[in-house]
């Protein structure tokens, strides 16, 4: 248990660092990385975890979206601009693979169409 509980927090310090460079660098996505560190921390450590959701980061970025009252447009446009940057390289490294560029296409149909319509949008 001990074990899991460590893999947990290491994920968690993981998700915080890489959505810390994500909340500054415009092609890494932020929320994702929070989302996983608000989960692992969850997971391990209450103290870590109050820690986390305390923080100006995750206000800033996850706590409306965690609270279900949405996302703002400028979040929602820069996460779907970054999965599609990131998956065009994906689907274009994949020319010889025709399954795998449909596969792709249709996640990336379902993505946009999930943060377009299926996330609420608040106002700034």
């Amino acid at each position: 248990m001990k074990i899991k509980k460590i893999a947990y927090i290491v994920l968690g310090c993981i998700g915080v660092g890489l959505g810390a460079v994500g909340a500054v660098v415009p092609l890494l996505p932020a929320f994702p990385f929070l989302l996983l560190a608000t989960v692992c921390f969850a997971k391990s450590s209450e103290k870590l975890h109050n820690w986390f959701i305390n923080t100006k980061l995750y206000k800033n970025n996850l706590e409306s979206y965690v609270q279900g009252r949405g996302m703002n447009w400028p979040t929602k446009i820069r996460v779907m601009v970054t999965v599609t940057v990131l998956m065009s390289i994906g689907f274009i490294m994949m020319k010889n693979v025709p399954v795998g560029r449909i596969a792709l296409a249709c996640v990336w149909a379902f993505h946009i169409i999930y943060f377009a319509f299926g996330v609420k949008t608040i106002k700034r």
